[in-house]
C-alpha cells in the first residue's frame, strides 16, 4: 500500500472517540494498560489508529459489555500475541466467558433466593398484621 493511502486510512483519536462513543481518555488509559497497541503519531503528536484497530476497539467494548475486565483483556491480547492469530486467543476468551456465565448463574441464584426471602416476609407481614391488599 502506498505511504499516501496508508496516511488517509489513519483516524484521529477524536474521531474514533465519536464513532465509537467513548472518551479519548479511555483510549490513552486502554493504550497505557496494554489492551490495545501504541497508536501511530501525527506529526504533532496526536494518536492515530487504523481501521484494523478501531474494529479491535469495537471488540474491546463487547468484551467491556459482557463484564470482562482490564486484566482479562489484557490476557486475551497476550493469548493473541505477536502472531496476530484469533485462533490463538479462542480457547482463552472462551475459559474467560465460562467463568463469567458461571458468576452470572451464581448472582442469579442469590437473586432468585432474595426475592423468595421478600416474598415470604410480605406474606407473614400481611398474615401477621390482618392486612388485605385492595
Amino acid at each position: 500500500m502506498a505511504p499516501e493511502q496508508e496516511a488517509e486510512q489513519l483516524i484521529t483519536i477524536g474521531e474514533v472517540a465519536r464513532m465509537l462513543d467513548v472518551t479519548t481518555r479511555t483510549l490513552r488509559y486502554w493504550e497505557e494498560m496494554g489492551v490495545i497497541e501504541a497508536s501511530h503519531r501525527s506529526e504533532g503528536g496526536n494518536r492515530l489508529y487504523t481501521p484494523y484497530m478501531v474494529r479491535r476497539m469495537r471488540f474491546i467494548i463487547k468484551l467491556k459489555e459482557l463484564g470482562l475486565t482490564i486484566k482479562e483483556m489484557q490476557d486475551l491480547g497476550a493469548a493473541y500475541g505477536d502472531a496476530k492469530k484469533t485462533e490463538n486467543m479462542i480457547p482463552r476468551l472462551v475459559e474467560i466467558l465460562d467463568s463469567h456465565i458461571n458468576k452470572v448463574d451464581e448472582k442469579m441464584a442469590n437473586l432468585a433466593s432474595l426475592r423468595k426471602d421478600i416474598v415470604d416476609y410480605r406474606h407473614r407481614m400481611i398474615e401477621k398484621f390482618n392486612f388485605s391488599k385492595k
